[in-house]
């Protein structure tokens, strides 16, 4: 009888645990979790808080009930401290402090990501109690919740203006806690070009947050009160104060790698777990998946881009292969969605800058355009604003970035272009293919075709 062990419980380790139970229902599988939390959405957490998610326990993909269903066995507030891969033996301990060593036929780490922590002063003397927090994980999530409920804040800070800074902007302020957000960078969400940020940051004005960009947070320090005070510089390097209820840092993730680094394992891009297309690590019988691995990317190679559907993907394959399976991971095209208030944004594939950092020999090029997202006649249209990027000499699609209304279906739009990038089409190629059409939905050539063919004008005289 095979026993599969997976470190972690979220989305890696539970799809790990649940494939291996799918293709052995006779094997045994266990699951060792750090928290009592089991196959949480981390996504789902700004919805928690936002009210709109009204019980955490909503948040489960499943249930405890449902997981013991499969035949798995969930240890929870157990933490895995030591794997020898040699006696294929994983020590772990309880919440009482009591040690065992599980042996396992296979092994996969799904250890996941933590809170990057950034250099500001005063940061690491303030917590949860001070009104501090890190958002990464369920724990800290009912840290905030207990913090907003006790200090009843009436504004906040929220250092970051990635995805989570954005969704925690629109969180807090459906609760009425008047937001600032900081970002170091030019623009918010700098994972699109700054056009399509600029879009998103008037989104962010109109709902009443204060957003400065172009500055660094130097310090936070505890004043009279209760109060935070907020020390930042711009990009003129001129110092300025804010004073907030509430402070919330959320500037990104890193790997969380101590378990599979203490075996041995080697350690790839970004300080990440290396590990195959098939998932395995340089440990023998150990596999690795999720947000604490190297990501092999289809157009970028190897990289590191932790993403919930790509954990998902690669904790399946981990789990076949665990069992002797010989599935590989397909790889990431990086396609990412967030809705900040009545706003979507989206990519997929890469922008110019990043199509020339692969060294693939591309010469990208961009086309900006603003279709409409139906008929215009239909009402209630809307326009998108897409930006196409694709290589002058081969016409080959390389990426795409859209944002526009809620209503617009910006994310299965995105989902079509990541479908063509999948595929290797040309962006010419795009206008081929056989989508839907009703006027109040779309139009007889969509808005990703009506799109591609601006970028085809312009770059290919078509």
């Amino acid at each position: 009888m095979t026993h599969v062990i997976a470190v972690g419980g979220s989305d890696a380790g539970i799809s790990a645990a649940l494939r291996a139970r799918e293709l052995d229902p006779a094997g045994e599988v266990t699951v060792v979790v750090a928290d009592a939390y089991p196959n949480f959405s981390i996504c789902g957490i700004p919805y928690y808080v936002s009210g709109e998610v009204t019980h955490w326990s909503n948040l489960a993909h499943r249930t405890a009930q449902d997981l013991a269903a499969t035949g798995m066995d969930v240890r929870i507030n157990t933490r895995a401290t030591h794997i020898d891969p040699a006696g294929k033996l994983l020590t772990v301990r309880d919440a009482d402090g009591h040690t065992e060593q599980l042996p396992y036929d296979a092994l996969v780490i799904g250890t996941g990501a933590v809170s990057a922590v950034p250099p500001i002063a005063g940061l690491a003397d303030l917590g949860p109690e001070q009104g501090v927090h890190l958002l990464h994980s369920m724990g800290d999530t009912f840290g905030l919740q207990q913090s907003i409920e006790e200090r009843r804040p009436a504004d906040a800070v929220i250092i970051g203006a990635g995805y989570i800074g954005l969704e925690m902007a629109e969180a807090l302020t459906g609760r009425g806690i008047a937001v600032t957000q900081i970002e170091a960078l030019p623009e918010v969400l700098p994972t699109v070009d700054a056009e399509l940020g600029a879009l998103v940051r008037a989104e962010l004005v109109s709902h009443g947050v204060d957003v400065l960009t172009n500055t660094t947070v130097k310090g936070i320090f505890r004043e009279s009160g209760d109060r935070l005070r907020v020390e930042t510089t711009g990009a003129d390097g001129a110092p300025l104060t804010r004073e907030t209820d509430l402070v919330l840092v959320v500037v990104g993730v890193r790997p969380d790698t101590a378990l599979a680094a203490e075996a041995g394992a080697e350690l790839g891009f970004r300080g990440a777990i290396a590990v195959d297309d098939r998932m395995r690590t340089s440990l023998p019988g150990v596999y690795a998946a999720g947000d604490c691995v190297v990501t092999h990317h289809r157009m970028l190679g190897t990289t590191w881009l932790p993403l919930g559907t790509t954990a998902h993907k690669q904790g399946r394959v981990a789990g076949e292969n665990a069992l002797g399976g010989d599935r590989r991971f397909a790889g990431s095209l990086g396609t990412q969605v967030v809705k900040v208030f009545d706003l979507v944004a989206a990519r997929t594939g890469l922008r110019e800058h990043e199509a020339v950092a692969a060294g693939r020999g591309w010469t990208p090029v961009t086309t900006a355009s603003d279709p409409d997202d139906h008929k215009a006649y239909y009402p209630g249209a809307t326009p998108i604003a897409v930006r196409v990027t694709g290589d002058r000499d081969s016409g080959l699609l390389l990426g795409a970035q859209l944002v526009g209304r809620r209503t617009a279906e910006i994310s299965k739009r995105v989902d079509t272009y990541a479908t063509a990038l999948f595929h290797g089409m040309t962006v010419d190629a795009v206008s081929d293919l056989d989508l839907s059409y009703t006027p109040p939905l779309g139009s007889p050539w969509d808005a990703v075709q009506a799109a591609a063919q601006a970028w085809s004008r312009e770059h290919a005289g078509k």
